[in-house]
């Protein structure tokens, strides 16, 4: 075998799914074909769609891509298509599920919540369905957090509000408590909902219950309103976020408008991408300044964004930034860091900072400034999710419950290159996702908005 087959088919082998075990059991969506059960004609629901584990995804499915590696001899690194398995793992009159959200609210946290608890017990007879409240702290005795019974009767209308019936929270809880925990209430599926810190947890305790020899599926959701989660393409939430962001800078916009010297500053979430700024943007085309923390700037100096802003404004009379919250925090340096409960740097907060420095910056200069400083992070957050998002969280809870039914673990469900698939959860947390500066995303905003460089200096 060649070096670059080894090299390739050992990229290939990080994107393998771990299993419980071998699948011997037939699913009862096979039930479900052909005639009427019981006389019952609800019982008659065609059941085609099944997906076999050969069945993969091209991770890069350029034609550059598949050419080298023909040339090389090796195989493609690929995906395992998410999906239902003629055989599962689990007998769904034995099995024992859990699900908890954790981390930030974000929209769609609910529908993904009833979509788990619609296709375990409609699909899968699974009648013993527990949510885990507050997130981890909710397997942890000490907290005191009882358990919820999750039926569909209870999750019936979830989806039309935003937040979590399950409640979430951050912090680091003992892996060894937690995996107690799973033992002592019989649960052998786990749901983890959340972003990089629930998904690094998911992955401590899967590796706990692999030392331990138990037989219990550990199977991610990646919840980021960022949408900066490793080998997934797009989180849920964030179609939601992005839809109620360009109506905020739709008002930044109007309120620029109105007074003469006016500009919108809105802040809009980002801690590490700028996927949420970048993208609203570019779908409103009202802002003129996009900034987001994947590209320098300076508020100083020749042709950075003070000087760039009293030319916009002199010349055209109003002005709309919009700058992601993790932006600028150069600014800062010397100052003391602090960190969330989850171990999250907590970013400084940028737009306030641009706040103050365009308000002094314009105290002698001969232009009025009018500014209106626009924070709308909490309401997109406990935003219920739009209809987009709502379909995308349909699917995502129906694939991980056919993967953990079938076994799967210490994997979660995502999207790539429009197929669902299943992730190793170590591999998506290996490095957040960012905007590529030399990327079509940022071009594309570049375009929209004619923003020049912001660094000093440059022209």
């Amino acid at each position: 075998m060649s070096k670059a087959t080894q090299r390739h088919g050992q990229a290939h082998d990080e994107l393998n799914i771990e299993s419980l075990g071998p699948t011997k059991i037939d699913s009862p969506l096979l039930a479900k074909r052909g005639a009427p059960k019981d006389g019952n004609p609800s019982e008659a629901i065609a059941w085609e769609a099944f997906t076999d584990d050969s069945q993969r995804v091209l991770k890069d499915a350029t034609l550059a891509s598949l050419a080298k590696f023909q040339e090389e001899g090796a195989v493609p690194a690929c995906f395992e298509e998410a999906g239902a398995r003629r055989k599962i793992y689990f007998d769904p009159s034995k099995s024992r599920a859990g699900i908890l959200t954790a981390g930030g609210l974000c929209p769609g946290l609910n529908d993904v919540i009833r979509s788990l608890v619609m296709t375990l017990f409609y699909r899968y007879g699974v009648q013993n369905i527990l949510g885990v409240k507050y997130g981890y702290q909710g397997l942890i005795p000490s907290y005191g957090h009882s358990l919820m019974q999750l039926t569909p009767a209870s999750v019936a209308e979830i989806h039309q509000f935003g937040g979590t019936v399950l409640g979430s929270s951050r912090g680091n809880q003992s892996i060894e408590e937690l995996v107690d925990s799973l033992e002592r209430l019989n649960m052998n599926i786990l749901f983890c909902i959340g972003g990089d810190g629930t998904l690094k947890g998911a992955n401590m305790v899967a590796e706990e219950i692999k030392n331990r020899g138990l037989k219990i599926a550990i199977v991610g959701i990646p919840k980021t309103i960022d949408n900066d989660i490793g080998l997934v393409s797009r989180s849920f939430g964030f179609e939601t976020a992005v839809a109620v962001a360009t109506e905020v800078i739709r008002s930044a916009h109007t309120e620029a408008l109105g007074a003469p010297g006016g500009v919108g500053l809105v802040k809009l979430m980002g801690r590490d991408s700028g996927f949420i700024a970048s993208t609203a943007a570019l779908a409103r085309g009202d802002a003129n300044f996009v900034l987001i923390p994947e590209i320098d700037f300076d508020v100083d100096g020749p042709g950075a964004l003070l000087e760039r802003l009293y030319w916009r404004i002199k010349n055209r009379g109003h002005a709309v930034i919009v700058v992601a919250e993790g932006a600028g925090q150069k600014f800062f340096a010397g100052e003391a860091q602090t960190t969330d409960a989850s171990g999250n740097v907590l970013h400084k907060d940028i737009g306030q900072y641009l706040a103050e420095r365009i308000k002094n910056f314009f105290k002698d200069k001969d232009l009025e400034l009018n500014l209106k400083y626009l924070d709308p992070s909490y309401i997109i957050r406990s935003a219920p999710a739009n209809s987009t998002d709502q379909v995308f969280c349909s699917f995502l809870g129906q694939k991980a419950a056919h993967a953990a039914m079938a076994g799967k673990t210490n994997c979660l469900v995502g999207q790539w290159n429009d197929h669902f698939v299943h992730v190793p959860i170590a591999m998506a947390i290996k490095a957040r996702k960012k905007v590529d500066p030399m990327g079509e995303l940022w071009n594309s905003v570049l375009e929209r908005t004619g923003q020049p460089s912001l660094k000093a200096g440059e022209a």
